[in-house]
């Protein structure tokens, strides 16, 4: 009985965090495994492979019907995610040498001024005020609380990439998932709507996930009971996630997300100066 209710648990949490992460383009890992960690006892190593299953599942869930919808941008995506990737290399090889408790402390910060600049953004803009001029990465998508196409141009690519490789260095020296700062970036860089900031998000975490899995696989961390059982539930709660994220707003969306972000980094900051 006590592995049945072990199960549901897992169940639950997986659900959650499918829901959340598939809606704010964040993964569900930064959910999940404090939750596998703190109430299920799981070892760290394992709780890690466990949330790189689930975001894997998160990203699968979504991406392709995302991607048929246009909401994920791909060939933005893909382009930022060079950069990611060669961001994590970079923080691979800089983390021996680096005060890791510094670059918590200063990644903290900066998540707080991204969640105030995202929560003080004048309201969204309506569909019709985003335009594309027809370049190779512009992105169009069909926003149901319009009613309407939207299209969008892409700004500050050189910047966007800049930040995606920092992005990724920050990723692997301090182990927190790209998504949360994918997002910003994809919104406030390149302007990308909301809505497909979060999908493109999602899409590009998937990829990262999958890379970073093999390693845990090989290494022997991936618990089987544990990663099936949160997968069945982080792909329900994606599906939720999707429906409910066609039926918010954009500027709703946001809000969400930089509350979800103020809480992440109040409680990075807390871990960080408590040494």
């Amino acid at each position: 009985m006590h592995e049945f209710f072990r199960i549901v648990g897992l169940l639950i949490a997986g659900a959650a965090s499918g829901l959340i992460g598939s809606l704010l383009g964040l993964g569900g890992g930064i959910f999940l495994i404090p939750a596998l960690v703190l109430i299920f006892k799981v070892p760290m190593h394992s709780a890690v492979a466990a949330g790189l299953v689930a975001v894997i599942a998160t990203s699968s869930a979504g991406g392709s019907r995302n991607a048929q919808k246009g909401l994920a941008n791909v060939r933005l995506g893909m382009t930022l995610e060079v950069a990611t990737v060669l961001g994590a290399l970079a923080g691979g090889l800089l983390a021996p040498s680096l005060p890791a408790r510094l670059l918590g402390l200063l990644f903290s910060t900066l998540l707080l001024v991204v969640s105030v600049v995202l929560w003080l953004r004048r309201r969204s803009r309506d569909a019709g005020e985003y335009s594309a001029r027809g370049g190779l990465l512009d992105g169009r998508y069909y926003e149901p609380a319009a009613r309407r196409e939207v299209r969008y141009s892409i700004k500050r690519l050189p910047a966007a990439l800049a930040a995606s490789m920092a992005a990724g260095m920050l990723s692997a020296l301090l182990g927190v998932g790209g998504g949360i700062v994918k997002v910003p970036v994809l919104h406030l860089f390149c302007g990308v709507p909301m809505r497909a900031a979060t999908a493109t998000s999602n899409l590009m975490i998937g990829v990262t996930a999958a890379a970073s899995a093999m390693l845990y696989l090989t290494g022997g961390f991936v618990p089987a009971l544990v990663c099936a059982t949160v997968s069945l539930g982080v792909l329900a709660g994606s599906r939720a996630g999707l429906w409910l994220a066609r039926r918010l707003s954009e500027g709703m969306i946001r809000r969400i997300f930089s509350a979800v972000t103020l809480i992440i980094a109040v409680l990075m900051l807390r871990r960080f100066l408590a040494g």
